[in-house]
């Protein structure tokens, strides 16, 4: 834990919104020691799968945190997609093959997801406040003043628990206050970042989470979609046995209401010319309209933004609760260095520059994406039915599966991606990853002789949950030694950054404090773009590369560490570090 609070403050962190984003983020401020509390105005989890799938990098993120392996016992692992276009099949996407290792889709619930990361909350010692929500709140230079109060009826809606109607108001004094409050989210109201959200006109979805009998598989490891006119149909699997069937379509002549299993069932056999599809059993049966938008800012002061709180997505992709997760993750690591006093508060700044300028990139992809599955038009219609007959490969363009696994997320812009190994050859296809790029994985072999990968090393490097690891690269240089050796005394006296040398030539005598990592096939060499330079390659606890230098030049990591822990006048500058964003 962060140590004893003081008489002033009542926790360290409060979380407003105890759905799947605020659960994780609890989960995170508990992996790295931190106080919170977290209140939730319903009494208990909404029913129906709503949000069901992790993509590859979220995967990586939660694994970071120990969550993953708890998320994956409950869910189908996807490895294909397959797509039919106006009845053309194209070739299938193998989603899972992704230079990950978690490449296989999860597939489970909403549902399922929060009981089960209530119960990791449980497990780590918190619990989740329910029937309680926000009323006010008030920031000052030291932190936030919130107000609660008992949920209100209005607040409870499908099957969302009775309402504790005597539980008492409540002041809490907290140092930062996190908004996982959803798309209606007060917070980000009482924040003054409200945005009007574009409505999408003239479509609409239809969607049954039923049990499915058809002439195709039902082995709960592909994705089905079917692009056709006037529409885009998606057959996805939900944990217990069922399939959700989705259908995003122009509205002319359908009534606005949920519809029966009949009329879902004609339309799932025209779009899939089966005509012996027969659905069964429904646990939901919904109907959805669409608007999007994203607040201007994802942070104020001393209060944050996580996930649905700060935008509003569309459904192409499944990509809106797992956009969230890396707001959850990035923003704990971030909290815990700074109230450990290993980080200035520029490091928090930093937040909303990288999360809410991603949400907005991803508001953009997923507009077009709209306009790609639903409004197409005869014309766009007509193009792709020609293109599926003569691109096989189409399936792989529509889908992009390096985006739907959220693999090329990346901050290049950030004020934390610092990069002096730019060159031009780099500007070329197949470049190295640069700096704000997510770190890649690689096998290598530790200085006991057992093969290993990077990944084991840089996530939680020596258990130290917000540790940065400094892999000192030797280029296969025999020479590289003392040049090296002087990397390693430049960040000797801080216990945030731990070392690795990554060595495929030099020699090493044993170091104490420092992990030996060998590379003599230069596989994490290429990995990372190392050829016959010897280099540092620094990488933040979400596993992103914060930092790129030459191993001569040591005095550049130096700076940079010292712009992370604000020790330096002109810290800001070096970094470029915004001040707090504005409303």
């Amino acid at each position: 834990m962060t140590g004893p609070l003081e008489d002033s403050f009542d926790t360290d962190i409060l979380i407003v919104g105890g759905g799947p984003i605020g659960l994780v983020t609890a989960c995170a401020l508990a992996h790295h020691g931190l106080n919170y509390r977290i209140v939730e105005q319903r009494s208990k989890p909404k029913p129906h799968s709503r949000a069901n799938n992790l993509w590859a990098r979220p995967q990586e993120l939660l694994h970071s945190i120990g969550l993953r392996d708890a998320l994956a016992e409950k869910a189908y692992r996807i490895t294909e997609i397959r797509t039919l276009i106006n009845g053309q099949p194209v070739d299938p996407v193998a989603i899972s093959d992704v230079e990950s290792p978690f490449g296989p889709v999860l597939y489970s619930g909403q549902d399922v997801i929060e009981k089960t990361l209530s119960d990791q909350i449980e497990a780590r010692g918190g619990h989740v406040e329910r029937g309680r929500r926000l009323i006010g709140l008030t920031q000052d230079q030291d932190g936030v003043t919130a107000t609660l109060g008992p949920s209100k009826a209005e607040d409870e809606s499908e099957d969302g628990g009775a309402v504790a109607a005597d539980a008492p108001t409540e002041t809490v004094r907290c140092r930062y206050l996190i908004g996982a409050d959803g798309g209606e989210s007060l917070v980000r109201q009482l924040l003054g970042l409200e945005f009007e959200p574009e409505k999408l006109p003239d479509c609409m979805n239809r969607q049954v989470d039923a049990k499915l009998s058809w002439r195709r598989g039902t082995d709960f490891e592909t994705l089905w979609f079917f692009y056709y006119p006037k529409g885009f149909c998606g057959v996805l699997p939900v944990w217990g046995g069922y399939h959700r069937l989705f259908f995003l379509a122009d509205d002319t002549g359908i009534p606005d209401r949920d519809p029966t299993l009949e009329e879902i069932q004609a339309i799932a056999r025209e779009v899939t010319e089966d005509e012996t599809l027969t659905l069964s059993d429904p646990i939901w049966l919904t109907h959805s309209r669409f608007q999007h938008g994203v607040a201007a800012h994802y942070a104020k002061d001393r209060v944050f933004l996580v996930g649905d709180a700060g935008h509003r997505t569309l459904p192409i992709g499944g990509q809106g609760m797992n956009a969230g997760l890396h707001d959850a993750v990035g923003l704990a690591w971030r909290l815990a260095m700074v109230l450990r006093g290993e980080a200035g508060d520029a490091l928090l700044n930093s937040y909303d520059a990288e999360r809410g300028g991603e949400h907005h990139a991803l508001d953009e992809r997923q507009r077009k994406g709209f306009g790609n599955s639903v409004y197409r038009g005869h014309m766009k219609d007509a193009a792709i039915g020609i293109a599926a007959k003569l691109l096989p490969s189409i399936g792989t363009l529509l889908q992009g599966s390096d985006d739907l696994q959220q693999l090329s997320v990346a901050y290049p812009d950030s004020p934390l991606s610092v990069d002096h190994l730019k060159t031009f050859t780099e500007l070329l296809p197949g470049r190295s990853p640069h700096a704000g790029d997510r770190a890649p994985d690689s096998k290598v072999v530790d200085a006991n002789g057992c093969p290993t990968t990077l990944f084991a090393q840089i996530y939680n490097p020596d258990d130290m949950s917000c540790g940065w690891s400094l892999l000192a690269f030797d280029g296969r240089q025999v020479d590289a030694r003392p040049m090296l050796e002087a990397c390693l005394e430049t960040v000797a006296d801080r216990a945030w950054v731990r070392p690795r040398l990554v060595l495929g030539a030099a020699s090493f005598p044993p170091r104490a404090a420092v992990v030996y990592l060998f590379d003599l096939d230069a596989l994490a060499h290429a990995a990372y773009g190392i050829t016959n330079r010897p280099s540092l390659i620094l990488i933040r606890p979400d596993g992103h590369i914060a930092f790129r230098g030459r191993a001569d030049r040591p005095e550049l990591l130096r700076e940079y560490c010292e712009g992370i822990e604000g020790l330096t006048a002109n810290a800001s500058s070096q970094l470029s570090l915004p001040g707090p964003p504005q409303a």
